[in-house]
């Protein structure tokens, strides 16, 4: 009797995977390219920002969180998957205040890269505009929570790779918000440091190192001349 094959099936294309990989990341490694936000290799899956989520077997899952198995027949580039998509995406534009044209991170960010790559023409939600501070306490870093979309990958990186717990999040539904841990909240107050990991994983400009905003001219950056999943299909392959 011979051994199942580890392989299944993404929008037509035969994905092998390692046990235990989830679709997400065998999708990856296989150069195919599957949205998602929140999720990093250096972390346990998350599955907080749901753009990752794919139709499999019919049922729609978190692709970072869902284990890949013998068989299984996903869907990811579906009309109403990319509208679910464009949803959850106009729903953090506008939860926020991200204004691009003026944003250091422009053309670096993958909230907005990933806002192009799925078509999101507009806001189409009414726009909050949340009253949000801008801490600039810091000698390195300014901590802009008017960009934060609380992925949580700063407070994992500096619970689990830098071992400082400086970052948490704090509240429940419209309340949630990151915080400082730090007795004035200040990240000035804090050992945050230029080598942490926490400095180097914020997907949008909330976290931003201080005078090298447009040492990358816009128009040479990033996002600018590929679109997201190309250009992490390629970091991928390297």
């Amino acid at each position: 009797m011979s051994e199942i094959a580890n392989v299944f099936t993404l929008d037509g294309q035969r994905i092998a995977f390692e046990p235990g990989q989830s679709i997400l990341t065998a999708a990856l490694a296989a150069g195919a390219y599957i949205p998602h936000l929140c999720a990093h290799p250096d972390f346990p899956p998350h599955g907080s920002c749901k753009l990752c989520t794919v139709a499999v077997n019919g049922r729609n899952g978190s692709a970072c969180t869902v284990t890949a198995a013998p068989g299984q027949d996903v869907r990811s580039k579906t009309p109403e998957l990319n509208e679910i998509r464009r949803v959850l995406l106009q729903m953090l534009f506008v939860e926020g205040n991200h204004f691009c044209p003026g944003c250091e991170k422009s053309g670096q960010c993958k909230l907005q890269a990933l806002a192009y790559d799925v078509a999101m023409l507009s806001p189409h939600f009414v726009q909050f505009f949340p009253h949000r501070e801008v801490d600039a306490s810091h000698p390195d870093f300014f901590l802009d929570f008017n960009r934060c979309i609380m992925c949580e990958l700063c407070v994992r990186a500096s619970r689990d790779m830098d071992g400082k717990n400086v970052f948490a999040l704090a509240g429940r539904g419209r309340g949630s918000h990151i915080v400082v841990n730090s007795p004035s909240g200040k990240l000035g107050d804090t050992d945050f440091a230029v080598t942490d990991k926490a400095a180097q994983v914020c997907p949008v400009g909330a976290i931003l190192r201080k005078e090298i905003g447009f040492v990358t001219p816009i128009g040479a950056r990033l996002y600018d001349h590929a679109p997201i999943s190309q250009v992490d299909l390629a970091a991928e392959e390297k």
